[in-house]
């Protein structure tokens, strides 16, 4: 990382972390009885075409607001209502970042932990994710087992010993002695599913639900024994999805009854009632089916934390289903709502630098947290210069790229774009009432445990825009610069 880049995330450390909460998001509102009075707001900024990185750009104070005319733009934050809360933003820890992170110098792997985990001189990553054997991202396809063993007698993790789990563990400490951390599988093994193959999809044989179902509870203890502690799993990676690499199909039928007949009663059984269990863990365009059909059922609905999504439903050239998160928030206001991936994909070095990838984070975040999302996770925090490790050629981009060649990183844009909320949004954090007048700006506000309040605008349009910013009714106007992103603190 240069010298511009440390001393602008240096003096951006304002707030200081709160505690992972491990229990499920606050889902309705809570109003608070006296108004919040505000003093003085520190502004951050990210902008295209400037040097402008999480950069401290202004420092003003309040005054008493006036009735704003319609032909202003504003943002408008009332403190006194507030939403679910914020359990941690992060990204993956997958096969691939821990290959490409052992290849690098070791003065540039403590860089790239400083860089994301450390809330002072980096962007302050708390949650995080990781696989369950193989994935695409990972240089081959392996499971923990002998092929065809039932019944586990072989299970064992040497395999991530190598790379995966040391990372885990230095990013644990990079983190301050704690992550919060779930897991995902992308198949179960080549013999207890219907093709033989553990890619190209595929349904698990009913024979083998229950022994596929130990598995999870099998990588639970093995990974907690390390010392790595899993916050949850997922139930499938995508189960809608046939992909060339590893992919499973479940019908939302298939994955309730497989929640409620099988892994539920696992993870019970193995004392591990406490890990959170999501559902789904694929598109926003099922989104609503998948949830009516498991948490409308009682008997699965009871081990279900929350339902997952991704954000890759606009392969079809449609926008992003927002609106579905919504009204799942709507009907099960007692479960939560987890981003669980999103990446760049069809990776190309040109594209480095390449803005709208960043403007889809930050419009997806604004978006996800406003309809209820309580934690945000991107896919591999780290690729190398060909955007993988990945054994079935799937490249993608991550924030940074490690260049194996050259030993050198590359940030780009989208680090700085996920850093405005992660830096500033931590864990136990509130989201808070927030609207604005025009479509012009995107905005999403949250209070945090040490009562410091944060709001995140965006401005995605070529031109800079001056806009009111009220809190209740004390005010102040500030200019975001074109295709820009600001965070608010005060």
């Amino acid at each position: 990382m240069n010298t511009k880049i440390v001393s602008a995330l240096v003096s951006a450390a304002l707030i200081t972390a709160g505690c992972a909460s491990s229990k499920p998001a606050s889902q309705n509102a809570a109003v608070k009885p006296e108004p919040v009075n505000v003093s003085g707001l520190e502004v951050y900024t990210t902008a295209k075409d400037t040097d402008l990185r999480l950069s401290k750009t202004d420092n003003r104070q309040f005054a008493d607001g006036s009735q704003p005319s319609e032909g202003e733009i504003s943002i408008f934050v009332n403190p006194q209502v507030t939403f679910q809360e914020i359990i941690g933003i992060g990204g993956a820890i997958t096969d691939a970042s821990a290959e490409v992170f052992a290849k690098l110098p070791a003065d540039k792997q403590q860089e790239l932990l400083t860089a994301y985990y450390d809330k002072d001189q980096g962007i302050g990553y708390s949650f995080g994710r990781t696989t369950i054997h193989s994935s695409d991202f990972s240089s081959g396809s392996y499971t923990y087992i002998d092929e065809g063993d039932a019944e586990l007698k072989s299970f064992s993790i040497e395999h991530d010993r190598q790379f995966r789990i040391p990372l885990i563990k230095k990013v644990i400490d990079a983190a301050g002695g704690h992550l919060t951390l779930f897991a995902s599988p992308w198949s179960a093994p080549a013999f207890m599913k219907d093709s033989n193959n553990m890619l190209k999809g595929g349904h698990l044989l009913p024979e083998y639900a229950d022994s596929w179902a130990k598995y999870y509870t099998r990588f639970i203890k093995a990974y907690e024994e390390e010392g790595i502690p899993i916050w949850g799993i997922s139930v499938q990676n995508e189960p809608m999805a046939t992909q060339t690499w590893e992919s499973m199909i479940y019908t939302a039928e298939m994955e309730r009854d497989f929640i409620k007949d099988h892994l539920g009663p696992a993870l019970h059984n193995a004392g591990y009632d406490d890990k959170k269990l999501i559902a789904w863990d694929h598109n926003r365009d099922l989104i609503v089916e998948r949830a009516n059909t498991i948490l409308g059922d009682p008997e699965a609905a009871k081990y279900v934390w929350g339902i997952g999504f991704h954000w890759y439903e606009t392969w079809t050239g449609g926008d992003p289903k927002y609106d579905n998160l919504s009204l799942v928030h709507e009907s099960y206001p007692d479960k939560a709502l987890i981003f669980t991936e999103g990446t760049n994909e069809r990776f190309t070095q040109e594209k480095y630098q390449y803005w709208p990838n960043a403007e889809r984070y930050g419009d997806s975040m604004i978006n996800d947290f406003n309809r209820g999302t309580a934690a945000w996770t991107d896919w591999n925090i780290l690729l190398d210069q060909h955007g993988g490790p990945n054994h079935v050629g799937n490249f993608c981009f991550s924030p940074i790229h490690g260049d194996t060649s050259s030993g050198e990183l590359i940030y780009t844009p989208t680090y700085y774009y996920i850093g405005h909320f992660s830096k500033f949004v931590r864990p136990g954090a509130k989201r808070v009432s927030t609207s604005s007048s025009r479509s012009t700006l995107l905005s999403t506000s949250f209070i945090n445990p040490d009562n410091s309040r944060v709001s995140v605008v965006m401005n995605k349009t070529d031109k800079p825009v001056e806009y009111n910013f009220f809190v209740n009714r004390q005010e102040v106007t500030l200019t975001i610069p074109a295709r820009a992103m600001q965070t608010l603190v005060y």
